[in-house]
């Protein structure tokens, strides 16, 4: 049960990464890579709070963050 509670935090984390970087779409790439480092960061550290395992964290974060993007770019290809 813990796997589908990161997995749904992390969405949302994700889902705000989105928004913010359309908020700032004006900004420098460099700025959008730092920011991407901090979100990825900030699911890490929730996993890892949840889970109590590195290993799992980081996996969760990685798929999590695979799942995201393949829907926002589906999402994006038919709207």
């Amino acid at each position: 049960m813990k796997f589908y509670i990161v997995v749904i935090l992390q969405l949302m984390i994700w889902s705000g990464y989105t928004f913010i970087e359309w908020l700032s779409r004006h900004d420098q790439l460099t700025y959008k890579v730092l920011m991407f480092f901090v979100f990825f960061y900030l699911a890490f550290l929730i996993g890892n709070t949840i889970t109590k395992s590195a290993r799992k964290a980081i996996f969760i974060t990685a798929l999590s963050l695979m799942i995201y993007s393949s829907f926002h770019y589906t999402m994006a290809h038919f709207s």
